[in-house]
């Protein structure tokens, strides 16, 4: 992994009109893959009166989940790359494709994308609430963690596989269909434990609008390290300093 292809940047970045677009993009995309996410654990919890989480529960979820990224992704890919995710954006930081102050203006705009989308749906809902994403009773804070950890690490690593590696050839077209079904797929495998975020601007704005913050760092640390070490195991095996894009000096 190019180590050293890490850089800072410039503050400048930080209201330049290209990073500012980028990062507008980013709030787009977000708003829409959450609300979508988000909206569908608001109209599950509706039809069923607040019922127990369901199979079919789990697959509204995942549909849901897998539909609005696979857009969310598309809309956005060729204005900021289509991260809509901060794990992903901290795993393109360490493979040195994104500076860290493009990197911070992107997190920001995904959180505030995610928790606008959540502000509009309790407003559009009626003041529904917004379900922050919880564990389970018999699931401990270090099994959840480490289901974080193992679904980002999928996630982060398909978005190398098909979006970021120049190598990808034609599979860069279905870019956004496999990071859509592999959240879906994480989904179904890890929602009843964990709610399975994979992404913390999806836990973040469901927390912040329903002022609920308990293990609220389970779901930033997990996928944070999670898409760390995909992203270096990606340039460490797959990626070599032969075929290494190297950030822009503009």
């Amino acid at each position: 992994m190019p180590y050293y292809e890490i850089a800072v940047g410039r503050f400048e970045e930080a209201y330049h009109p290209s990073a500012l677009k980028a990062a507008l993009a980013e709030f787009i995309s977000a708003l829409i893959f959450v609300f979508a996410g988000e909206g569908s654990g608001i109209a599950y919890n509706y039809v069923t009166d607040d019922g127990a989480t369901t199979a079919a529960g789990l697959i509204q979820a995942s549909l849901a989940h897998a539909f609005g990224l696979f857009v969310g992704v598309s809309v956005s890919a060729n204005i900021s790359g289509g991260h809509v995710n901060p794990a992903v954006t901290f795993g393109a930081f360490l493979g040195g494709h994104i500076t860290l102050f493009r990197g911070i203006l992107y997190w920001i705009a995904q959180c505030a994308g995610s928790s606008v989308a959540c502000l509009l749906l309790r407003v559009s809902t009626g003041g529904l609430s917004t379900p922050a994403f919880s564990i389970s009773s018999d699931v401990s804070v270090w099994n959840a963690l480490v289901l974080e950890i193992v679904m980002t690490f999928g996630l982060v690593y398909t978005v190398y596989a098909t979006a970021v590696d120049p190598k990808k050839g034609n599979i860069g077209i279905i870019a956004p269909i496999a990071i859509g079904f592999i959240v879906g797929a994480n989904i179904l495998a890890g929602g009843a434990f964990d709610g399975a975020s994979m992404n913390p601007c999806v836990s973040f704005g469901p927390a912040l609008v329903s002022w609920t913050w308990t293990h609220q760092w389970v779901y930033w640390v997990g996928p944070l390290i999670g898409g760390g070490i995909a992203a270096l195991v990606y340039d460490f095996i797959f990626y070599g300093s032969d075929t290494h894009e190297l950030l822009p000096d503009a």
